[in-house]
């Protein structure tokens, strides 16, 4: 699906074709000790390397699978002790202070230890992965051998979360200079990568690691995970029993996959939608006016978009912040009801009886989607005018910024990193920077607030953008994971790609 994200920014050529192919399978899982777990991914790791190409989202499988992070998530999202044990802030909630195990290796012997996190974290921050600017301004310092202290200038709501994830992944430190750091991964994790078995972009053949120091968390002595270019590739691998689970890309195949005898999993991470970017008006001034952005609103007809878009495979949304969120509310979702006569009469009301224009880019791969815009918006008066800028060029051009408004599939982010992607004044996706005195507040409040007046400004600010209509969301998409009948699975609900340890064989 195209998308952009925060944790895995893929350009939109990447999210078009899908990188890696199938490859041999050596079949499904086991009954416990011995078993082998065999996984469908749709992209292969650019680098082992985590100042490299450390991401999350559908390739958090390869590295999870050899590294550990400081903290976890269980299968219900929630923040876990891992590889630190305890954490506290200071009473400014600007220094963070982690306490680590004292009972880790890596895979090549070294020790794991309070020096070793530093590195990676200095790694990961100064190094050109895709969420290397969230740990931008923190200092890291390591006061003994299982004390960490990270060391912001301003509160992160987000920090926790991020050391469960690509931010918080620690490598050797011993590997870093080798010349095969990113092919050839040493870490602390659950497995070790076979690098002779193993071929890049496509298969990957791990063992599970003998000193592992969580050995309960470890369901399977052998993972593989085969990369597949395309839909019908991951189809044909299921029918023929080659897999235990797999991502399933295009939600028309739901019902063939079922058929086969699968179980279908599933969470809900990304919304589809319009970004009203230009909400100041400086390119296209009619979107200064609410009564427009509303009225852009009240054109679509969300249930109908979702079934002739998604196969109905999602869940129709007028909010941008997720179902997990504390600031969502479900009331929110029955704000702009489908009215193109109310539309219009507050279009005039705006000024604009006869309508308008409004330019925004377009792509191929996505013609349903833009014609289906386009329609519904000419249904109140709004005339699209499309420009397709090139595939590699639809989000550069987005952000330079070339449109006033857009259609784009984006990922629900935890809060704090969502607020930092699309609603601050200097996020990616505010490519106009736009500011409401009201919105930088709540902001402050959420960022240095106590916990209950954070999650009472989530909510009031989360109301506040949809009652202005800065965006114009239609659905949150279905993400699909399938298991065979020997593979039990529980589904995170915040990652594309299921955590492994949440896998397990079937008695």
């Amino acid at each position: 699906m195209f998308r952009w994200k925060a944790t895995a920014a893929l350009a939109v050529a990447a999210a078009l074709t899908l990188t890696g192919c199938a490859g041999d399978n050596t079949g499904g899982g086991g009954d416990g000790a011995g078993a082998q777990l065999t996984l469908g991914a749709i992209a292969a790791p650019t680098s082992y390397d985590i100042g490299a190409g450390a991401e999350y989202g559908n390739r958090s499988p390869f590295f999870q699978a050899v590294f550990d992070t400081i903290l976890q998530k269980n299968s219900q999202g929630e923040i876990e002790p891992w590889l630190a044990t305890a954490w506290e802030y200071n009473d400014d909630n600007t220094v963070l202070t982690l306490t680590l195990r004292d009972d880790v290796t890596f895979s090549d012997g070294t020790k794991l230890d309070a020096d070793a996190v530093v590195a990676s974290l200095e790694r990961f921050r100064d190094g050109t992965s895709p969420q290397a600017a969230t740990l931008a301004g923190k200092t890291f310092a390591a006061p003994d051998a299982t004390t960490v202290t990270i060391t912001q200038t301003a509160p992160d709501p987000s920090l926790i979360n991020l050391l469960s994830i690509a931010p918080g992944l620690v490598e050797a430190p011993s590997s870093f200079d080798n010349p095969d750091v990113s092919t050839n991964p040493v870490g602390s994790g659950p497995y070790i990568l076979d690098t002779a078995s193993s071929v890049t972009g496509t298969t990957y053949n791990y063992t599970a690691n003998p000193n592992y120091w969580n050995k309960d968390a470890v369901k399977y002595d052998k993972l593989t995970i085969n990369v597949f270019d395309d839909v019908t590739a991951t189809i044909n691998a299921i029918k023929a029993g080659e897999l235990n689970g797999a991502k399933i890309a295009d939600n028309n195949t739901i019902t063939e996959v079922e058929g086969a005898g699968w179980t279908i999993e599933s969470n809900e991470l990304d919304f589809q939608g319009l970004l009203l970017l230009d909400r100041a008006g400086t390119m296209a001034p009619e979107l200064a006016d609410v009564k427009v952005r509303q009225a852009i609103n009240m054109a679509f007809d969300r249930p109908a978009l979702l079934q002739s878009l998604q196969t109905g495979y999602g869940t129709v949304t007028e909010q941008v912040f997720p179902a997990t969120s504390v600031a969502y509310d479900a009331s929110l979702d029955s704000t702009y009801a489908y009215d193109p006569a109310g539309a219009k009469a507050l279009l005039a009301e705006a000024g604009y009886p006869n309508g308008f224009t409004l330019n925004m880019p377009t792509t191929p791969a996505f013609q349903q989607t833009f014609d289906l815009v386009a329609q519904q918006l000419s249904d109140i008066g709004i005339t699209v005018n499309y420009t397709d800028p090139g595939a590699a060029n639809f989000i550069a051009d987005m952000l330079a910024p070339k449109f006033p408004a857009t259609w784009m599939a984006l990922e629900q982010n935890p809060d704090w990193q969502l607020i930092n992607f699309m609603i601050a004044p200097n996020a990616t996706f505010n490519p106009f920077k736009s500011e409401d005195p009201k919105v930088d507040a709540l902001i402050s409040t959420i960022q240095t607030g106590s916990q209950a007046e954070s999650d009472a400004a989530l909510k009031e600010l989360n109301k506040y953008l949809v009652d202005q209509a800065w965006f114009a969301p239609f659905f949150r998409v279905q993400g699909t994971f399938a298991t065979d009948p020997n593979t039990n699975l529980e589904f995170w609900p915040t990652n594309a790609y299921p955590s492994i340890f949440d896998f397990s064989p079937k008695n």
